[in-house]
């Protein structure tokens, strides 16, 4: 067994524990199994985490926080707030291949929202989530670049609902979901009406 750092040790935990429940289901999945997964005894596994709740709590808290960082990498050198929106709407975690043990852990939370303790995780993760979404909305609202119609609280959550429907038809593999036999894909029915005619003109630069 190799000796890491404490810091590297509770990430690879949480890593190897992410796949093992995404691939097994956390009521299932055992703390013998998750050591087992990760190289290491149970032992070192209590060592980071007081139990398999607190391990799922952390990997929840943590996908926000990945996906936080991954959208503000992604925006980053935008032009506009117009660009800033367009790259968030084709930029769903739950269907990446970094975010996507992530989100099937996230997922499993709905068997699990009667635990106060994980439903508070879920709550603030998603609020988090919605918070950073509202902001960049209401900056291109501000900017002139969607429409004001409906407030930008309302449309993160729309966001939200569309991508969380969308991430969990591509996890059960339905094939051609979100796209038309033309082609057209729910992305760009997003894209078009939030940010209308701008939208078309970037993707022609």
């Amino acid at each position: 067994m190799t000796r890491l750092p404490a810091a590297q040790r509770r990430e690879q935990l949480l890593d190897r524990a992410a796949e093992l429940f995404a691939r097994h289901g956390y009521a299932r999945a055992t703390t013998a199994e998750l050591a087992k997964a990760a190289g290491v005894t149970e032992p070192i596994l209590y060592r980071h985490f007081d139990s398999k709740r607190d391990l799922f709590v952390a990997l929840i808290e943590r996908a926000g926080k990945r996906t936080i960082a991954t959208w503000e990498q992604h925006l980053a050198g935008a032009a506009d707030a117009a660009e800033r929106l367009k790259r968030l709407l084709g930029d769903n975690p739950m269907v990446t291949s970094e975010g996507r043990h992530d989100y099937l852990v996230l997922l499993q939370a709905i068997t699990e929202v009667d635990d106060s303790l994980i439903h508070s995780a879920i709550t603030t993760t998603f609020k988090n989530l919605h918070a950073f979404l509202q902001r960049e909305l209401e900056r291109a609202q501000t900017e002139h670049k969607v429409t004001s119609r409906f407030s930008g609280e309302l449309i993160a959550w729309l966001l939200i609902h569309i991508g969380l429907g969308y991430g969990s038809l591509s996890a059960l593999r339905i094939e051609g979901q979100g796209t038309d036999s033309t082609g057209t894909h729910v992305q760009d029915v997003l894209t078009r009406l939030l940010i209308g005619k701008a939208a078309d003109r970037r993707g022609d630069e």
